[in-house]
């Protein structure tokens, strides 16, 4: 299997299964010299991990974090990266393989399964395999390191709707978001009771919901991107689409936008007392010709409902015959809580690659 790898300069490779001994990436590129503690990368992955409520999979990893190559101790915990490229790992230890037993010759309605198998003729069943949402695990560890690529630059996430319950904007609360009683990733803290009544309904009744995810980088310079075919609203949608149940992703006011005109669209600009430009709006999403403007790049992704439920679902197996399928094993009832920490790490990893980039073309940083 080809296409394991994302980016240019800074390059991401992950490795490993659902079900397999280990997963794991190594990160290319990254410059010489960039500080970081193994709690840096823990806090982060700590964030992604299944089973810290009962509103996701209670599959239990630890997901405890080894750093193989790349690196020289520094000061205390530090660990400096030396330029070559740095290889992390994560051993699985929960795998649960025969909850998938009866489903090795099944197609999962919604799944890869059927897709997977006509393409390469095989397939490793056990909890999907290589196209499990496990394997973001190592691309939260590689974005982990990204961020301390990117000098001034912040960047959050949140859960802004579950199926038909969306968030009061004007309660927004980023503090609020990663609190300990806040199971969502949700900026709204009307929201958590709301989120939770609603989703105890689906979990219990065996079935599953969607999401949406609202992703926010501020302090990015101007001038990342290209305007053909590097452009950075393209490379974050390609990454964020990349994400497992992801169905869509927009950019700014994203598809809004076509609901507008021309006046109201248009981010009107003007000169601020200390020489620099301010935009009187970004519904461009801090994007413009594929170059960022310097305001805050906003991006949204779907996430689909995960269709391992326990609703029988029509199908067919592997010699044709017609089936009915129930999905057994750990799931999460809602998988778009567990992609916020995700979202956050590929955007980083997107702007890391392009802070390089942009530093290699032009000598500015």
């Amino acid at each position: 299997m080809s296409h394991n790898t994302f980016g240019h300069l800074f390059r991401v490779t992950t490795w490993g299964e659902s079900h397999g001994e280990a997963i794991g990436c190594v990160i290319d590129g990254c410059p010489p010299g960039i500080g970081f503690t193994l709690a840096d990368i823990q806090a982060d992955l700590d964030r992604r991990r299944p089973g810290k409520s009962r509103f996701v999979t209670q599959r239990r990893e630890p997901d405890t974090v080894r750093v193989l190559s790349g690196v020289l101790p520094g000061n205390d915990d530090e660990l400096i990266t030396t330029g070559t490229p740095v290889s992390m790992m994560i051993v699985n230890e929960d795998q649960r393989s025969k909850d998938y037993g009866e489903i090795a010759r099944q197609y999962r309605p919604g799944h890869a399964d059927f897709a997977y198998d006509a393409k390469y003729g095989i397939r490793d069943h056990r909890g999907g395999g290589r196209s499990s949402a496990r394997e973001t695990a190592m691309r939260v560890a590689a974005g982990a390191l990204a961020r301390k690529v990117l000098p001034g630059v912040s960047i959050k996430a949140a859960l802004v709707a579950m199926g038909e319950k969306e968030i009061d904007r004007a309660n927004w609360n980023w503090d609020f978001v990663d609190s300990p009683e806040n199971p969502f990733f949700t900026p709204d803290p009307a929201s958590v009771p709301v989120f939770s009544d609603y989703l105890d309904a689906i979990r219990k009744a065996g079935s599953s919901v969607g999401a949406v995810i609202e992703v926010v980088a501020e302090g990015v310079p101007a001038g990342l991107g290209a305007p053909i075919y590097a452009k950075l609203d393209q490379d974050i949608a390609a990454a964020l689409m990349s994400i497992n149940a992801v169905k869509g992703v927009e950019i700014g006011d994203g598809f809004a936008s076509a609901r507008n005109s021309g006046e109201g669209n248009a981010d009107e600009i003007r000169m601020g007392n200390d020489g620099k430009p301010i935009f009187l709006s970004n519904h461009a999403g801090g994007i413009l010709g594929g170059i960022s403007t310097g305001q805050p790049i906003v991006a949204r992704f779907a996430v689909k409902p995960t269709s391992s439920i326990l609703t029988p679902r029509r199908s067919i197996d592997a010699e044709g015959r017609d089936v009915e399928i129930v999905t057994k094993g750990r799931h999460d009832p809602c998988v778009g809580i567990r992609a916020v920490p995700v979202a956050e790490a590929m955007l980083a990893c997107v702007l890391a690659d392009h802070y390089l980039r942009h530093r290699g073309q032009t000598g500015r940083a």
